[in-house]
């Protein structure tokens, strides 16, 4: 059995895979005569390829229970796809780079709640994985023409378990 640590998320570790959208670090432009601050310019958003269009979209996660079986991860070829979570409950994300999915090159993260991700285009990435309850998320991701979801089984299936996201920091690899 392998093991992969699920990792605390932070925009270095999450790079390869896309933005972590956070308020830690953005740019800060005063507006609305000093009433308000805008942070500015979080994410990448990259959803042009084939004449698409941007979608702000509301998706409500039900939470998933631990322990969890990762069997499949999707990718959207034509456009990034950015999460914002609208409460401050830890989150999961699982992610592999761009291209050729390898099962060996899957990452875990944590969020420490408000912390939104923005995968890049053709990212491989597991659906939604709310945690404790149910919870929604401000979705911005490309409409338009164009086959822009492909989905892949696993050749082994990866647990989430609680202790993993309590103290051991492992997800663990089954064949299935």
């Amino acid at each position: 059995m392998t093991a992969l640590r699920v990792e605390p998320l932070t925009r270095e570790a999450f790079a390869p895979f896309g933005d972590v959208i956070e308020l830690a670090g953005a740019k800060q432009v005063p507006i609305n005569l000093g009433t308000t601050i805008r942070y500015h310019d979080l994410a990448h958003i990259d959803v042009a390829d084939e004449v698409g269009r941007p979608l702000v979209n509301l998706f409500r996660g039900q939470p998933r229970t631990l322990p969890f079986e990762v069997k499949m991860l999707e990718r959207h070829p034509l456009g990034s796809q950015a999460f914002i979570p609208l409460n401050d409950k830890p989150y999961l994300v699982v992610v592999a780079p761009a291209g050729e999915l390898d099962a060996a090159l899957v990452r875990a993260f944590i969020t420490s709640g408000w912390q939104g991700v923005n995968y890049a285009k053709g990212v491989w990435h597991h659906p939604l994985i709310a945690l404790g309850e149910v919870s929604d998320f401000i979705v911005v991701d490309r409409g338009g023409d164009g086959l822009n979801l492909n989905e892949q089984d696993l050749p082994a299936s990866l647990w989430l378990s609680a202790d993993a996201i309590h103290g051991d920091s492992t997800i663990k690899r089954v064949k299935g």
